[in-house]
């Protein structure tokens, strides 16, 4: 049975109204659901799933983009927050909480000695860079194609270019207004492949003084490194003098508290996390070596100062998750989940002899539409069949199941500790429902 869509079910109508005061109607461009032809606008959630404006209930498969790790209003969050409130909120002081929070994320992370925090993953990646390069005394990185590190200037290069612009990847702007300038310290190479790490620094090590990665590539819908990739990575930063840099503002807490450096067993010279660890809140972190982090200000001469940094609620609100996450029902369950929602998709799948791969690394996954076998690296994800996943969305969303695409690649996907089995249960059946609807466009 193909389901159609009601655009009335998204809020079509509110639409009309944003777009006269925000730009495309939203507040963040890829809120647009691009399958939908508009945002899907939000009167209410909790738990697993959320009501949208017109009253209809939909289980979220999105999750905040993978900031809902313990769900929607989660009572610890709640909680958190009343208690921020009867302390006066202490806007712009550091508070008692902001050193638990950061003594926890220690005893959390290898490679966190000490911690700043900051509110988007954005601005830590911006901050941790610039202290890299102060560090490092090194103004080039090399970076990935196909991985994500923010959106400010300085790793908005090189990460996505189209499938003609691979050659020249390292001169690819994601958006106009960044200064062709930039480009000269970005080296983009593809995920994965030691050799051309190794093969540029025998030609620039003078040059560059940081790498910077995803250890799970999730901006290419979840891509997991080769065996062995992190840890040669980990030999090339030592032996040439360069800072490894993790970025796990996605990947930390997905599986484990100890994130990807934990989970593959490589250590990184410095870390930033985020979106889990807030509960819903905007924090993130900048986590490194003592050597390292010492470089900031007061400390050292590197700068880096926000009056939003670590504002309390976040901070209770951070508190309040790490609480959730060392329970020991915590990472059982979300196991529990996975492998019921992985391995029923993967039988429908097999079933149904579709070409789609469910690339994932704890509650967090892909799907890739139109691909054979496992990806590899953002060359693969250019393979994507942007058309049927869009279309894979639409028949989704009105069986109650939410998915989010905002029409470029592979997008990753996830479900929170919030999530039931029963939750699970409801969207494999919407997903065997959908992937037969579209079976006859894979040709």
């Amino acid at each position: 049975m193909e389901h159609k869509t009601m655009k009335q079910d998204y809020g079509s109508e509110l639409w009309q109204r944003a777009k006269q005061f925000l730009p495309g109607g939203v507040c963040s461009s890829t809120r647009h659901n691009v399958a939908l032809g508009h945002p899907m606008y939000v009167s209410r959630a909790a738990g697993s799933r959320f009501t949208s404006v017109t009253g209809r209930d939909y289980i979220d498969m999105c999750c905040g983009h993978g900031a809902a790790l313990l769900g929607h209003g989660h009572p610890a969050i709640g909680r958190a927050l009343s208690e921020a409130n009867a302390l006066g909120l202490c806007c712009a002081f550091d508070t008692p909480q902001v050193v638990d929070l950061a003594e926890t994320i220690c005893r959390f992370l290898p490679c966190a000695e000490r911690v700043r925090f900051t509110n988007s993953g954005t601005e830590a990646t911006l901050h941790a860079i610039r202290l890299c390069r102060a560090v490092s005394k090194r103004d080039k990185l090399i970076r990935f194609t196909g991985h994500f590190h923010g959106y400010h200037e300085h790793t908005y290069i090189g990460g996505h270019p189209p499938a003609e612009s691979l050659a020249t990847a390292s001169s690819f702007r994601e958006s106009p207004g960044i200064p062709e300038a930039l480009t000269q310290y970005i080296v983009a190479l593809p995920f994965n492949d030691l050799e051309a790490v190794e093969a540029t620094f025998k030609d620039q090590a003078h040059e560059i003084g940081t790498i910077i990665l995803e250890p799970i590539d999730f901006n290419s819908g979840g891509i997991q490194p080769r065996p062995g990739y992190l840890a040669g990575l980990r030999k090339l930063a030592s032996d040439y003098g360069v800072i490894l840099f993790f970025d796990e503002i996605q990947s930390a807490f997905k599986r484990s508290t100890g994130g990807a450096q934990t989970d593959f067993g490589v250590i990184p010279d410095i870390c930033t996390i985020g979106k889990s660890l807030g509960g819903g809140l905007p924090l993130s972190a900048i986590c490194g070596r003592a050597d390292l982090m010492d470089r900031f200000k007061p400390v050292g001469d590197v700068q880096h100062s926000g009056t939003f940094n670590a504002p309390l609620t976040s901070v209770m609100a951070g508190l309040g998750f790490c609480t959730e996450v060392v329970r020991p029902d915590f990472y059982p369950h979300l196991e529990k989940l996975g492998e019921a929602l992985y391995g029923g998709m993967e039988a429908v799948i097999t079933e149904l002899g579709l070409p789609v791969q469910v690339p994932h690394y704890g509650a967090r996954f892909g799907l890739m539409f139109g691909l054979d076998k496992p990806p590899v690296d953002y060359r693969d994800a250019l393979r994507h069949r942007r058309d049927l996943m869009l279309e894979f969305v639409r028949q989704m969303a009105p069986q109650g199941v939410y998915f989010h695409d905002y029409g470029g690649g592979p997008c990753h996907h996830g479900f929170s500790s919030a999530h039931s089995l029963e939750d699970i249960a409801k969207v494999l059946e919407a997903f065997r429902n959908s992937m037969l609807a579209i079976k006859d466009r894979f040709a």
